[in-house]
């Protein structure tokens, strides 16, 4: 297969396309017959670089959830820091499958308060209700280590990691 570049980069066939780049309509010249053709060099600021993610900052983890009874018993969760939107749907922070009784999005939201150093569970702005020690959540109630949590048919229970005493350093 004989590939060529155009002037904007583009790279395409000369055996399907003929001299014109099929991306942006710019004809390349021919190269004469028994001449091949050598890459030409690209600045560094010029090349494709895979886009890995936020690679800067890692955000600490500030307690779990651990399922003890629903579809992912054992599983646990990670809390970060501020809010942590609660539902199935993918974009939500604690993302918790197999229980369709759980709203996809903001079913509840655990936050933390890192000048407060500590935890809260608010309900969320979905249909379903969520439960501390077994009473329903209208408005926000501060979490203590091993709170019980119940969203739709699962139960959690509350660790936490910051607080008292432990936080992680602001640099």
């Amino acid at each position: 297969m004989s590939l060529t570049r155009c002037a904007n980069g583009h790279m395409f066939s000369t055996r399907k396309h003929g001299n014109t780049c099929p991306y942006c309509n710019i004809t390349v010249e021919a190269m004469p017959k028994g001449e091949s053709r050598r890459p030409t060099s690209v600045d560094a600021e010029e090349k494709t670089m895979p886009y890995l993610g936020e690679t800067i900052g890692i955000h600490p983890v500030t307690g779990w959830l651990v399922c003890i009874e629903g579809p992912q018993i054992g599983q646990d969760y990670r809390i970060m820091s501020e809010k942590n939107f609660i539902g199935r749907a993918e974009e939500m922070h604690i993302r918790i499958l197999g229980d369709n009784a759980i709203s996809r999005r903001n079913h509840a939201v655990i936050v933390y308060d890192p000048k407060k150093r500590n935890f809260y569970l608010l309900p969320g702005d979905a249909s379903g209700l969520a439960y501390h020690n077994n009473e329903a959540v209208y408005s926000p109630a501060e979490l203590a280590a091993y709170d019980l949590i119940q969203l739709g048919h699962s139960k959690f229970i509350f660790i936490p990691l910051c607080g008292a005493h432990f936080e992680w350093e602001n640099n």
